[in-house]
């Protein structure tokens, strides 16, 4: 073969490799920008749902969902039974989409509710414990929320088992630096002219800074035309005709947010009832969006309380099942959403000191969150100097947890207290009578956190007898839950980011 032919294949070879490699590098680089994309192309092959429902469960990730769903196959389950009979899936578990979505944020792996909140509704990363705004805090995005009700003429309702003002709910109307800016995000809420608000009270109503008190917020919502009712009776006459409302749960618990699931009362208003109600005040020809929190999950794995963990996720279920209900009436034309914003607590099923085992029916037992335990009987114990001996019968009568010398010990041998937990229990008893939290050391922030020292050791013992744990008192990294049913629910489908909830809704709904 001669010098010029070898010449010319050699050049075509460099040619063809050059080409290939150019080509194998656009193919790379497209697909990694199409999974860092947004899914956007699906949502023009459906219909714009005119009913929306967003349900938050905050804190909230498969270990909450299965936990709730495991313990009602426990307690379903006959006692005599020596064979496991499974669990009892909640109502959204059995929607026929679920994906997951990653909920990492510009500040940490393990983010707040302000920012993953900010994703979910603008879909834009951005820092913790930033509302709406960019990583410079000049920007401020505007929400789902705040589209369709400019775009659409959508009526949008904010519902939360907290403070109104607090960072889930304010990210769908407001938009802050920080999210401790309350009054700012209460003069947001009371402007935002959104038709339907309930849950537990707003925060700093006349100014974060108490010397120099603003306007009242509630006052300058009358003043915007809103209805601020503050009785069932009264929200019970609410009507799609009432006009923007304010509704501010009637009976208010710990830093005055709705009860726990635990706590409530008979009558009380739970979250169910306040969506219930926001599906009257909403209902009309043009659409709705609504978004629902069920904040006090979070509250209550911060504070390492699996039963009102699991009460409260079990009530979010009972929510979406007023929306399953409306949906039923309105199947071609209603989406429903249920997610989190992230985890918290490191919730585990299982646990070190029960092996393979877990005992959750144990958790029946528990009568009351750790908040109302610690309003209703720790203050009392710090006034009185109560003894120890009367504090264990309270414990008992609360929690189920008893003595080896308890008349009741050998009929409820799971819920007996080893000399181990008893030591810890009346340690922390001591430590609750003696100190603030502010001076525990690295070994007591680990055992008790922020918590009540008695409080946090009494959940925690019941947990760990339950073949239940936590690893934090602070939110993780795990990804969430999504599961959605109705018109566009194919969209939430897989594993992504959780910005995409957003970018799917919008593209579904046709918002610029």
């Amino acid at each position: 073969m001669n010098k010029k032919i070898k010449r010319i294949i050699a050049g075509t070879a460099v040619s063809l490799l050059t080409l290939s490699a150019v080509f194998m590098t656009s193919s790379v680089n497209s697909t990694s920008i199409a999974a860092e994309s947004p899914k956007v192309t699906e949502a023009a092959i459906t219909d714009a749902p005119k009913y929306v429902f967003l349900f938050i469960g905050d804190g909230m990730s498969y270990p909450q969902i299965q936990a709730a769903s495991d313990y009602l196959g426990a307690v379903g389950q006959n006692r005599n039974s020596k064979v496991l009979t499974g669990n009892k899936y909640l109502d959204f578990m059995k929607f026929p989409v679920a994906g997951s979505a990653v909920t990492y944020d510009s500040t940490s792996f393990c983010p707040d509710s302000a920012s993953t909140a900010t994703s979910l509704s603008t879909g834009h990363k951005t820092y913790s414990g930033t509302i709406n705004m960019d990583e410079t805090q000049t920007v401020a995005y505007e929400t789902i929320s705040e589209k369709l009700k400019k775009q659409l003429g959508y009526k949008i309702g904010i519902i939360s088992t907290v403070n109104l003002n607090h960072a889930t709910p304010a990210a769908f109307y407001s938009h802050q630096a920080s999210r401790n800016n309350y009054y700012e995000i209460g003069l947001e809420m009371v402007q935002s002219n959104f038709d339907y608000f309930a849950g537990g009270a707003l925060k700093n109503v006349t100014g974060n800074d108490k010397t120099k008190p603003q306007e009242d917020l509630y006052t300058l919502a009358t003043k915007n035309g809103y209805k601020v009712i503050k009785t069932q009776a009264e929200a019970s006459k609410l009507t799609s005709d009432s006009g923007k409302a304010i509704v501010i749960g009637e009976t208010l618990a710990d830093s005055d947010s709705l009860s726990y699931a635990n706590d409530v009362k008979a009558n009380e208003w739970e979250l169910k009832d306040y969506v219930k109600k926001g599906i009257e005040v909403l209902d009309n020809d043009k659409g709705f969006f609504m978004m629902i929190e069920g904040g006090k999950i979070d509250w209550a794995c911060h504070a390492n309380d699996a039963g009102s963990t699991i009460a409260d996720t079990i009530a979010l279920d009972n929510a979406v099942d007023e929306a399953i209900t409306f949906y039923n009436d309105h199947p071609t034309e209603t989406l429903i959403i249920v997610t989190g914003d992230h985890e918290t607590g490191g919730l585990t099923i299982g646990y070190a000191g029960t092996d393979y085992d877990t005992y959750l029916a144990n958790l029946t037992n528990q009568k009351l969150s750790y908040a109302k335990f610690d309003s209703a009987y720790v203050k009392k114990y710090k006034d009185n100097k109560t003894s120890f001996n009367e504090v264990l019968t309270d414990v008992k009568e609360n929690f189920g947890l008893l003595t080896e010398t308890d008349r009741d010990a050998a009929d409820n041998p799971k819920l007996v207290l080893t000399k181990y937990e008893y030591n810890l229990l009346k340690t922390a008893y001591e430590k609750t009578l003696s100190a603030d939290s502010s001076e525990r050391s690295q070994q007591e922030y680990i055992l008790y956190g922020t918590y009540e020292p008695l409080t946090v050791t009494i959940t925690h013992l019941l947990n760990n007898k339950s073949g239940i744990n936590f690893s934090s008192y602070a939110h993780t990294g795990l990804p969430v839950g999504v599961f959605a049913k109705g018109a566009g629910a194919d969209l939430f489908e897989g594993y992504y980011d959780n910005t995409e909830i957003y970018y799917n809704l919008a593209n579904l709904l046709k918002v610029k």
